[in-house]
């Protein structure tokens, strides 16, 4: 069967072509949400192997962390910037699965991310999923589970309260807006566990702070945090 359609495939390909979600450019058989040029040109962190990076210092006196890594940064301006806009906003959750490929990839070649147990994904407050449609920063966490051969756990750290967007927040705004919305389901799952805390945009690090403290109170567990971006 696969051999009767694969001419057909290559036909509408031809005549409708994937299309670059940066350059625009047509996308080439093998390449995925954008082309091998712009995906060349990713601001990349490249922090994975850095201990004390800048990730982990937004943390310092405020989570007790393992470890933290973003995949690129978010500058302003940057085109890049678009990618995590239209996983978010615009329905394209394909995006986060290729690109938490590529993070865990990266990811698992590294020895302070060798012993995680689950992959665990900041999680949105029901109302606010249901109108998405999905989390995002799951999507995320099934490309970084396929490269890193890990889990992921989606039961067990839940969100309580809806609260509104953080975007136009400032830091001690955001933090108030989630500092109580975080809950735990079934601690025992992940007591005396490495877990990776996953979230899409890093920028003052309220709600990461926040998810990471409602586990800990919660259970005795180990916490590490990766995020697609890093704001800077």
């Amino acid at each position: 069967m696969l051999k009767i359609f694969k001419p057909i495939q290559y036909f509408f390909d031809l005549i409708y072509p994937e299309l670059c979600d940066i350059c625009n450019a047509s996308l080439m058989h093998g390449e995925k949400i954008i082309c091998s040029n712009c995906r060349v040109d990713i601001p990349l962190t490249r922090n994975w192997n850095e201990r004390g990076n800048t990730v982990e210092q937004i943390f310092w006196g405020r989570a007790p962390i393992v470890a933290a890594a973003s995949y690129f940064f978010f500058a302003r301006g940057s085109k890049y910037r678009a990618l995590l806009h239209k996983l978010k906003y615009s329905g394209r959750e394909d995006i986060g699965v290729v690109l938490g490929l590529w993070f865990g990839n990266e990811l698992a070649t590294c020895e302070i991310f060798a012993d995680i147990d689950f992959i665990i994904p900041v999680p949105l407050h029901p109302k606010k999923q249901k109108s998405r449609g999905y989390n995002q920063s799951e999507k995320i966490c099934i490309g970084l589970s396929s490269a890193m051969n890990k889990p992921v756990d989606t039961k067990t750290v839940v969100r309580t309260e809806f609260t509104n967007t953080q975007t136009k927040k400032n830091r001690m705004e955001r933090w108030h807006n989630v500092s109580n919305v975080f809950a735990i389901n079934n601690p025992e799952k992940i007591r005396n566990k490495h877990i990776l805390l996953v979230d899409d945009v890093l920028t003052t690090g309220a709600t990461l702070e926040a998810c990471c403290n409602a586990i800990l109170s919660a259970v005795d567990c180990r916490i590490s945090i990766a995020t697609l971006a890093f704001a800077h």
